[in-house]
C-alpha cells in the first residue's frame, strides 16, 4: 500500500477536511486541487458507489473525495502522483469504453459500477501476489529512472483496490462516523482481552477515535 496510496500518515489539517457532517457542495461543481475536473467528478461518483448513502452518509457527504485529492496533492512525491494518474486514466478509459460515453462528465454511477465490481472481485492468492510483484517492479524501475510498463488490468485492479481501501480508512476517520456510527468510547473503560465483538460493540468496528 505504501507504493499505491501511502496513507499511513495524514496531518491534522488534512484530517480536518473529513470532520463534521454539514452540507457539502455538489461535487459536480467541485474544483479539485490535484485531479482534473472530469477525473474528480468521476472519482466522487466512484466513491459513492463504494460507500453509498444508506442510513449513514455517503462518502462524498463526508468529504472523502476532497480529502483524497488534497492528500495526494500535498503528501505524495511526484512518482506516486504520476502512478495514481496513470492507474486512474486506465480505469476510467475502461469505464468510457464499456459505457459508450464520450467524456467522464457524462458518466453516471451505473456506468462506473460494473467496472469497479469487475476489478474488486477476489482473485486467487497467486494472482494477487503476481500483481503486487508487477506493481513493485514497475515502481522500482520508475524510481530508478528506467523504462517501465504495467499491464492495463493490473493497473485497474490496483486503482480500484487502493481507492476502496483509502476511502474506507478516510470515511472511518471522519468525526461523525467515528463518534456517531462506529463503537466509540471517549473515556475507555475496563480492558477485556477476549470479549465477543457482538457483546462488546453490537458488532460494530471500534472507532479510530477510541
Amino acid at each position: 500500500m505504501g507504493l499505491a496510496f501511502g496513507y499511513a500518515v495524514a496531518t491534522p489539517t488534512l484530517l480536518g477536511i473529513l470532520q463534521g457532517c454539514e452540507k457539502k457542495p455538489n461535487y459536480a461543481e467541485w474544483i479539485p486541487s490535484f485531479f482534473e475536473k472530469d477525473k474528480g467528478y468521476a472519482l466522487a461518483q466512484t466513491l459513492d458507489v463504494i460507500l453509498p448513502k444508506t442510513d449513514t452518509p455517503s462518502a462524498t457527504e463526508m468529504n472523502v473525495h476532497v480529502f483524497i485529492d488534497a492528500f495526494i496533492n500535498e503528501v505524495f512525491p511526484k512518482e506516486q502522483q504520476d502512478f495514481v494518474k496513470m492507474k486512474m486514466d486506465r480505469f476510467y478509459d475502461k469505464v468510457l469504453a464499456d459505457s459508450g460515453k464520450e467524456t467522464l462528465m457524462d458518466v453516471k454511477a451505473e456506468d462506473i459500477e460494473p467496472t469497479l465490481k469487475a476489478y474488486l472481485l477476489k482473485r486467487s492468492d497467486e494472482e494477487e501476489e503476481a500483481q503486487i510483484e508487477s506493481i513493485n517492479s514497475y515502481m522500482e524501475a520508475v524510481m530508478q529512472g528506467g523504462e517501465a510498463a504495467l499491464d492495463d488490468d493490473v493497473a485497474r485492479f490496483s486503482f480500484a483496490t487502493d481507492l476502496r481501501n483509502i476511502a474506507i480508512w478516510a470515511y472511518k476517520s471522519s468525526e461523525y462516523i467515528g463518534e456517531e456510527v462506529l463503537a466509540y468510547a471517549p473515556i475507555p473503560g475496563e480492558y477485556i482481552a477476549c470479549g465477543d465483538v457482538d457483546t462488546l460493540t453490537g458488532g460494530k468496528d471500534w472507532s479510530p477515535f477510541y
